[in-house]
């Protein structure tokens, strides 16, 4: 995994357009982190094997730290010229973000060229609700929510709120039910 983040890394800071990555690198990236912390952690620290472990740990995180402020860069310069960005270049986790960049863009440019017509038009920006609360009807295991955090485990007759889309799924499997405020 080391190879595959380097040669990600220096293609995106060689180049100027995005490069294209797959959709799952940042959650392969993750685990192969996690896999480096742990497997340092169960080492004793004066080895030669530990400290090679920690250089690779901190190569790693530079790279990454570098990789996701290249890529953040090339997205916003995209954005702010209203190119649209294929999703065959972008994570997941990009495509999730970037969602939600475009309509502001497009929006806040029809704002700007009302403007300039002469006259202020209504902004109208819906809001979707990002939680929802439920009452769970049965036992549900710890669950990774939309927003990738953990939520639960739940019982029969807690309470708790969740992502809308994690929210639907639970209610259409009759785990849960919604709870109006």
């Amino acid at each position: 995994m080391y190879n595959k983040l380097y040669e990600a890394w220096k293609r995106e800071l060689e180049n100027i357009e995005l490069q294209k990555t797959s959709s799952d690198f940042y959650s392969q990236i993750t685990s192969y982190f996690r896999r480096i912390s742990e497997e340092g952690r169960m080492l004793d620290k004066r080895t030669v094997k530990a400290r090679l472990l920690k250089n690779e740990m901190t190569n790693v995180k530079l790279m990454v730290q570098k990789l996701v402020q290249a890529r953040y860069r090339k997205l916003v310069r995209k954005v702010a010229r209203g190119e649209k960005v294929s999703a065959d270049f972008l994570t997941m986790e990009e495509r999730k973000i970037c969602t939600g960049v475009l309509p502001f863009y497009e929006a806040y440019q029809r704002f700007a060229k009302n403007i300039l017509r002469g006259y202020v038009s209504e902004v109208n920006v819906e809001q979707k609700p990002k939680k929802a609360i439920l009452r769970f009807l049965k036992n549900v295991p710890a669950i990774i929510g939309a927003d990738m955090e953990t939520y639960g485990p739940f019982k029969v007759e807690d309470v708790a709120s969740l992502p809308v889309e994690n929210s639907e799924i639970l209610i259409k499997q009759g785990l849960a039910e919604r709870v109006e405020v």
